[in-house]
């Protein structure tokens, strides 16, 4: 049964009743400090569910809307059964939540149980020691340089085998491909290898052959695959729902959407215990995430250690994949940003034609000042994330003024910051990837409660080097191989607001090859 089913709106309407009784007995105390912006204000009983509804279909944008009308660009929004969300894309705002007062807003009870099923006690699911303790282990290990030239090596792999080959056997045939789609696979692949160390192959043009030969290929690649992208999709659901946690009671019996994410949940929890109850007995030291974690204590538990991996999972394949989605259409209307790209990738290539080497290290990496630039533009208009969410732990006032209740929600607006004037200036809704260089030619790092991407604060993004490794290496070879023809480029892409920002119908694409 679907959250907007016609069962469900009959459930709906016939809890408007309950949610009645719930606010008369509710002590309520009106807030002076809350002022709504023009089309806004909360109805009796329901809060803003019906307009909710009508643009349940966008989600991103309207929430965008409201927030850039309201003042200091914060909401307080009402939903059914008395439940409060305080939602900003003021940095101000921002900084006070995920630092000054980060004990305050811990992710809380609603979102910990939301996802419990899927990522347990995971880093991304985590709160207090449990959390503190994931937190210092994988920062140590994102800072050492063996991590991260395992990872230039598996993104190296990836591209040079797998990627290239696909796009060259797209062009010499003609075939439209969906790179959302092509982008997906590639980051399930990477991020298998990066914290299993086992390459699923969804990448490989010839793994469906393969598959029809090989029941262990065919189980990883077809069962394994699919199961964590519908248990990631089901997951996020979750929060989607008109009715707050409406999703316990299909759990409860058993039924629709919580039927499907249980039976995915199972396949992918049992591979994952498999892996993990090898990789223990192992005496050869790899350098995968689970291997390190494994090294370093033999009292984590093999479901503790379930938790971190599928964490980084979910974080490998939803992130970087999204974020070059949309970085693909916008470049595919701007001519003159891809000439600038292609003008840096060929003058740092220049520098290293004598060594024969196919990709591009890290130094090379390093040295794309403007793509970079161009990717967090990119970024900046359509952030992977679009929202996070935690729990006021007691009441508080925000910098500009907007009291908060304890236990009220409160979200940071991820994609409206990006486009708020008083952010970013009166060309907000321009993509314009100079607004990152310095004079000098330079990427200029903005303040990361402005620019929110990779989150902020303790819980700041570990893996940020990282996905800009991956992503500046995807882009430099692509762009320095092949032509990209995105069909339709005139059109926005339908958004959905899942655990990422992805395009609802993909984004397809004619490949040709570059000719110099």
């Amino acid at each position: 049964m679907d959250a907007s089913s016609p069962l469900s709106v009959l459930l709906l309407l016939s809890l408007v009743t309950i949610s009645s009784l719930l606010l008369f007995i509710q002590k309520r105390k009106k807030n002076p400090q809350i002022t709504y912006p023009l089309g806004f204000k909360p109805y009796p009983l329901v809060g803003y569910l019906p307009q909710y509804l009508a643009n349940r279909h966008r989600t991103a944008d309207w929430f965008s809307e409201k927030l850039a009308n309201a003042p200091n660009n914060t909401i307080v929004f009402h939903r059914l059964g008395g439940v409060r969300k305080v939602i900003t894309a003021n940095p101000a705002n921002v900084e006070h939540i995920l630092r000054t007062h980060f004990d305050n807003y811990p992710k809380g009870e609603m979102f910990l149980t939301t996802l419990h099923d899927f990522l347990g006690t995971g880093i991304f699911n985590a709160d207090g020691k449990t959390w503190q303790m994931q937190r210092k282990k994988a920062s140590y290990e994102f800072n050492t340089k063996s991590l991260r030239s395992f990872i230039e090596r598996c993104v190296h792999q990836e591209i040079e085998t797998r990627l290239l080959p696909l796009l060259q056997q797209a062009s010499a045939t003609g075939q439209v491909i969906d790179l959302q789609d092509v982008l997906e696979r590639f980051a399930f692949d990477n991020v298998c290898k990066v914290s299993f160390d086992l390459d699923p192959g969804c990448l490989d043009p010839e793994s469906e052959e393969e598959a029809a030969h090989d029941n262990k290929t065919s189980s990883f690649t077809n069962t394994f695959s699919k199961a964590f992208r519908n248990a990631s999709s089901l997951s996020a659901q979750r929060f989607r729902y008109a009715i707050p946690r409406f999703w316990k009671i299909k759990k409860l019996f058993d039924i629709g959407s919580e039927r499907r994410l249980r039976e995915s949940i199972s396949i992918v929890h049992e591979f994952a215990d498999q892996i993990i109850h090898s990789r223990k007995k192992e005496k050869q030291t790899k350098q995968d995430l689970l291997s390190r974690f494994v090294a370093s204590s033999d009292h984590y538990s093999e479901r503790f250690l379930r938790d971190i991996v599928i964490s980084f999972l979910l974080a490998g394949r939803e992130t970087t994949s999204s974020a070059l989605s949309w970085f693909f259409w916008i470049l595919s209307s701007r001519p003159e940003v891809e000439a600038k790209i292609l003008d840096e990738i060929r003058s740092i290539r220049a520098k290293n034609r004598g060594s024969g080497m196919k990709g591009y290290d890290f130094e090379d990496l390093k040295e794309m000042n403007y793509l970079h630039a161009a990717i967090s533009e990119s970024m900046r208009l359509y952030t992977p994330v679009p929202v996070f969410t935690s729990q006021a732990m007691e009441d508080d006032i925000l910098p500009d003024g907007t009291h908060v209740k304890k236990g009220w929600l409160v979200s940071y607006n991820s994609y409206a910051m990006g486009r708020m004037e008083a952010n970013w200036g009166k060309d907000c809704l321009e993509y314009r990837p100079e607004r990152w260089i310095d004079a000098d030619g330079t990427f200029r790092q903005e303040n990361s409660f402005k620019f929110t991407a990779f989150h902020a604060g303790p819980r700041m993004c570990l893996g940020k080097e990282m996905a800009y490794i991956q992503m500046k290496s995807i882009v430099a070879s692509v762009l320095e191989h092949f032509e990209l023809e995105v069909e339709g480029k005139e059109r926005c892409p339908e958004k959905i607001v899942a655990t990422t920002l992805r395009m609802k119908d993909g984004l397809s694409v004619r490949v040709r090859e570059r000719n110099y």
